[in-house]
């Protein structure tokens, strides 16, 4: 919509300058669209200059004027889903577009109630829209499952795939979500262990993925040893990929099969740390872990679930009688803490130990 405004005329020989300064005195009003015609351009102003920043103008361009001129109103961005959607959805059912959205690299992730179904494409190119750097938006299509623990996806806008590289505290990730397991909401995680961790440390990671623990660990310090274990093969490729883009061979060693045998064949009494981030599953590895750990002892991160039937303080129970049964001793419990929401009143939790 055209608009009369204060403006700033100057010679196209001396514009470039111009609209540099008139940003740096913040006069310029960013609602309305620079004007050009073939002599000059117009700057829109949203005041007229004071004294000194008259004086500042004078002092770089050799000739203006403050002036009126008819510009063109700047297209406003919707900055949420809500208003890029508000005249586009039925009302009722604005309060039921999701309120989170996971960034993986250049996809973000969605899950939809039933009742957007029909709108998925329309909503997937607002998250678009909304946010720049993505390329593609999948949408949930099932809950985690299997042995490698994936679910499945639903491209709703964008480009058709679900290989990324992610960054995270200055590392880079090779992730694809449809065949390895990876959380941009463990972040926090990844970068807490990693602080945690000594020089000269051999650490053991159970379940290690494509590498977001034991990458950034051999990131952060410069003399540690990283078994990187994961049970699926996809998995291990990608982290031989990342490994190798971040350039940490010879700290990280990537290691295929089922963390249980691999410590029991190799690993016995050798870790200074083991990392246990199978929330689901973790449990059962606690002898594994207790084994893997130097005879002097060392910090086990052990992650579960805890839910409306167990209580952070019962998963500390169970993990303390696992240990025990192991014929190691617990020094003291370093920290716990619930780490995120996983489902309705379900939530992903850590506890560090100190192990004698």
């Amino acid at each position: 919509m055209p608009k009369e405004a204060l403006c700033l005329k100057i010679s196209k020989e001396e514009a470039e300058k111009a609209i540099i300064l008139a940003h740096k005195l913040e006069i310029v009003d960013e609602g309305l669209k620079v004007k050009r015609n073939q002599e000059s351009i117009y700057i829109p102003l949203i005041r007229h200059p004071s004294k000194n920043e008259l004086g500042a103008l004078q002092g770089q361009i050799q000739k203006f004027e403050i002036t009126t001129y008819t510009f063109q109103e700047k297209e406003k961005k919707p900055k949420t889903l809500i208003e890029h959607l508000e005249n586009k959805l039925p009302p009722h059912l604005l309060a039921s577009l999701p309120k989170a959205i996971d960034f993986i690299g250049d996809i973000a992730i969605i899950e939809l109630p039933p009742e957007l179904n029909n709108y998925k494409g329309m909503i997937g190119e607002a998250v678009i829209s909304v946010h720049r750097n993505v390329r593609t938006v999948l949408a949930k299509a099932g809950a985690i499952s299997g042995t490698y623990r994936l679910r499945e996806f639903m491209v709703i806008a964008g480009e058709p795939k679900t290989w990324t590289i992610h960054r995270e505290y200055d590392c880079q990730y090779h992730v694809d979500i449809a065949k390895a397991y990876f959380s941009p909401r463990l972040s926090y995680e990844h970068s807490r262990v990693a602080s945690l961790t000594k020089e000269g440390e051999t650490i053991i990671d159970m379940f290690a993925g494509v590498g977001p623990f034991s990458i950034l660990i051999a990131k952060t310090r410069g003399n540690v040893k990283v078994y990187a274990i994961d049970l699926n093969p996809y998995a291990i490729e990608l982290l031989e990929k990342n490994v190798r883009l971040n350039r940490v061979e010879g700290k990280v060693h990537p290691l295929l099969g089922n963390a249980k045998e691999i410590i029991k064949e190799r690993l016995v009494g050798v870790a200074d740390r083991v990392i246990m981030n199978l929330p689901e599953k973790a449990i059962e590895f606690v002898d594994s872990a207790c084994k893997a750990l130097k005879p002097e002892g060392g910090t086990i991160h052990f992650y579960s679930f805890v839910n409306a039937s167990s209580s952070l303080e019962d998963i500390k129970i169970r993990f303390t009688e696992e240990i025990k049964k192991c014929g190691r001793r617990l020094g003291k419990i370093l920290f716990s803490r619930l780490v995120r929401e996983t489902a309705p009143y379900e939530w992903q939790a850590v506890i560090d130990v100190e192990i004698l």
